[in-house]
């Protein structure tokens, strides 16, 4: 099977213009128009965080039409005033069927999604959710030399550890071994009455910053 890689992680928000400032005040860089994804009824703006790596930050579009499912990373259940916090990560692979095949956790179905002239294939389950909680990855494909990060600033900014915090860590581990992800991933338990949760290290210019969810 073909090796994962870290490819984005995505941070959801009741709205784009909160998850950009929530951004913009913990790593001092303001994310960049992305687009919409009309399947989905969504829209989103990017922060390169590598050659190959980058932020989304993803919210429900109020003009675009409500999809007849359910909205991916969990949007549709997010409240108004919810605070932004990264709700799923995705990992590439080139090979998108045998790492689905591989898996020993339900990634759901296999799906080809468009972004204005940009397609590719992503598992998304029928609820939207992502696995373990969100824990677990998404799994993408690009087509061959096509990545969103290539046409991404580089602010200076890196992905130095994404910490995958769940109560049971050998279960995730047994999946990203099943994947064979690669990149800077740490799994461990959550502190005692916490959830299950992803909290991203990144390098900027000011310094470390760490992003999880921001204070309301």
């Amino acid at each position: 099977m073909a090796e994962c890689i870290i490819d984005h992680i995505a941070v959801t928000a009741s709205t784009l213009e909160e998850g950009v400032r929530f951004i913009q005040e913990t790593l001092g860089v303001a994310p960049e128009p992305g687009g919409e994804h009309p399947q989905m009824g969504t829209h989103n703006m990017l922060l390169r965080l590598g050659e190959m790596c980058y932020l989304e930050v993803i919210a429900q579009d109020p003009h675009a039409r409500a999809p007849e499912r359910p909205r991916w990373f969990g949007l549709d259940e997010l409240r108004a005033d919810a605070a932004p916090q990264i709700s799923a990560w995705i990992a590439r692979t080139t090979d998108i069927h045998s790492a689905v095949d591989s898996s020993t956790e339900d990634l759901g179905s296999i799906e080809t999604m468009h972004r204005g002239h940009l397609q590719w294939l992503i598992t998304i389950a029928p609820n939207g959710r992502v696995p373990l909680d969100g824990v677990g990855p998404a799994i993408i494909e690009w087509p061959p030399d096509v990545h969103p990060a290539a046409k991404l600033h580089d602010h200076g900014l890196s992905l130095i550890e994404l910490q995958l915090i769940h109560p049971d860590p050998a279960r995730v581990t047994r999946l990203l071994k099943s994947l064979s992800i690669s990149g800077p991933l740490t799994v461990r338990s959550p502190a005692p009455g916490t959830t299950p949760r992803l909290r991203a290290v990144v390098d900027t210019p000011h310094g470390t910053r760490v992003l999880s969810v921001a204070e309301k």
